[in-house]
């Protein structure tokens, strides 16, 4: 065989470089490298080439709705609530007593509307307020705090959870994220119970099932004033 054919030379460094070379050839290479310092050059060029492609990738983060996404499509009757967490005096803790002693004091200097008689401030994933829920007589008052943002094709729902009971909607999250949603007597009779309320990602129009067909975002209780 004539070991000093460009082509072959090249061929027989990149099986050796990557490990596809039998073992006899294996050690017929060993010798034939020990007397060509050319082809050690070409074999080095190989093993550079092939480190290039063990170095770690640079991380990007996935926007929530991705995410929100690939779990609508995994566990699409799943509502997903997060665990209970032990408890335990973190950073977290001490950054929500001073989240409620700024709303204290924010209450004390700007009185409430009299009108509202519940409140609800829902939460993501990482327990940062992403929407306020007032109810006003016979209407839910909705502002934004934090939401992602939501592909044309899905809404946000609100519902509405009672202790040890199934979700019962209770409209839409206008589009823009600000606005009001009309309540019947049935939904409004709701809200003197102790109540969870939710958000989940469904399509648009709402959830065709009447249960929450995408995951959660947001959640919080609601609590009379």
């Amino acid at each position: 065989m004539n070991y000093q054919t460009t082509t072959l030379r090249r061929a027989l460094a990149a099986d050796y470089a990557i490990g596809l070379m039998p073992a006899t050839a294996r050690r017929r290479f060993d010798g034939l490298l020990l007397e060509d310092p050319a082809l050690r050059v070409e074999l080095g060029h190989w093993q550079d080439a092939l480190a290039t492609l063990t170095g770690e990738l640079p991380e990007h983060p996935v926007p929530d709705h991705v995410w929100a996404g690939i779990q609508a499509r995994i566990e699409p009757q799943v509502l997903h609530m997060p665990a209970k967490k032990a408890f335990r005096i973190s950073w977290r803790l001490l950054a929500a007593a001073c989240v409620l002693g700024t709303a204290l004091l924010v209450g004390v200097l700007y009185p409430r509307d009299p009108g509202v008689t519940y409140n609800a401030t829902l939460v993501n994933a990482s327990q940062q307020p992403a929407l306020r829920v007032q109810a006003v007589g016979d209407r839910l008052q909705v502002e934004p705090l934090a939401l992602a943002a939501v592909e044309p094709a899905r809404a946000l729902q609100l519902w509405a959870i009672p202790a040890g009971g199934k979700p019962i909607s209770l409209g839409l999250v206008p589009t823009a994220g600000k606005g009001q949603i009309q309540l019947n007597n049935a939904q409004k009779a709701l809200l003197s119970t102790p109540l969870t309320l939710a958000v989940s990602l469904e399509p648009q129009g709402g959830s065709p099932t009447g249960q929450p067909t995408g995951p959660v975002l947001y959640q919080g209780k609601l609590a009379s004033l």
